[in-house]
């Protein structure tokens, strides 16, 4: 059956092995099933939730474009375009925002989680972004939204959203309800000095991510000098699960590996950490060298990726255009 997918990536630069594990393999491979029809967005409105250096904006929307090619996705399948390009992405959200109840963004735990403890200081966008989120979707028809585990409640909002647009306007099925596509086989990806936190861009020190731009060396080093423990290599999944850094080290060569983590456990088990991170440095520099010498390549060549945005803009355009005229028409205006 063939599937409409929409994503969205923010453009905060600098992206790393957590991004590429977590979202955009995964997003080459959609886009390599000719059955798929894609539609990958470079969230710059997103993006300004929390204030942007204007000009690190526009260069971090183009370094996601470039990663984006580096990594496999064909700009000629499938539709690469920044969000701010399209209009209609507003007018929906502000539509939809006048949708969605107070109770249910009050409900999102991601809000708090970035908020803090100061919650008052938090942009208004910052609140009302998951509402924006479903606008993004919605306007397409899409029919499945790849989706992490942070982003599942998200989801549910933006079908909770299309579910009571179609009630309120007694119109069935005019906003298509979309379904989660989770990954099977992902590890999360978690930081290279603390196994209990995420891999991040914010983290202070370099050496917790392996950068999607980062050379043979820096990989090597930052590997090396990756958290574990005194002991082997665990012999078991139980014993994997109760050692952190040693879970995410095997996650993420399972990962890269497309393998199963009960048989990279079976292949590395009472070995030495120094053995196993050989080899996993060898697979890394096999996957992430090509796509850093890519993404160096493409932001050499600016016109060239402003190019993709363009006419990746204009397909949105046609398609989110027609949807938000329909959908003034059925509100009233």
């Amino acid at each position: 059956m063939s599937k409409k997918i929409f994503s969205g990536v923010q453009p905060t630069g600098n992206l790393h092995l957590g991004n590429y594990l977590g979202a955009i393999k995964n997003f080459v491979d959609l886009n390599n099933d000719n059955k798929n029809e894609c539609i990958f967005c470079v969230v710059d409105l997103h993006a300004i939730t929390v204030k942007q250096e204007p000009k690190e904006l526009k260069n971090n929307i183009r370094e996601t474009v470039a990663t984006f090619v580096a990594s496999g996705i064909d700009p000629k399948k499938s539709i690469i375009f920044n969000q701010s390009g399209v209009a209609a992405h507003a007018e929906g959200a502000w539509i939809l925002s006048c949708v969605a109840r107070m109770g249910w963004l009050n409900r999102m735990t991601q809000f708090k989680e970035k908020a803090g403890k100061d919650k008052e200081k938090a942009s208004v966008g910052l609140y009302s972004y998951p509402v924006l989120m479903a606008a993004d979707i919605l306007l397409y028809d899409a029919t499945h939204v790849p989706v992490g585990e942070d982003q599942k409640q998200h989801l549910e909002l933006c079908r909770d959203i299309a579910q009571k647009f179609n009630n309120d306007f007694e119109i069935d099925n005019f906003l298509k309800v979309p379904e989660p596509l989770i990954q099977k086989e992902f590890s999360r990806i978690m930081s290279l000095k603390d196994g209990s936190k995420k891999m991040s861009k914010s983290e202070l020190s370099d050496l917790s991510r392996i950068n999607l731009t980062d050379n043979k060396d820096q990989i090597i080093n930052k590997i090396k000098k990756a958290k574990t423990d005194p002991l082997p290599m665990p012999k078991t999944l139980k014993e994997l699960n109760e050692r952190l850094e040693a879970k995410n080290l095997i996650g993420i060569y399972s990962s890269l590996t497309n393998s199963n983590l009960e048989s990279s456990v079976e292949t590395f088990a009472g070995k030495n950490f120094s053995e196993f991170k050989e080899k996993l440095s060898e697979v890394l520099i096999n996957k992430i060298e090509p796509i850093s010498f890519k993404i160096k390549k493409l932001l050499d060549d600016q016109t060239y990726l402003d190019k993709i945005l363009l006419e990746g803009v204009e397909k949105a355009n046609s398609q989110a255009t027609n949807k938000i005229k329909k959908i003034k028409e059925i509100v009233g205006f």
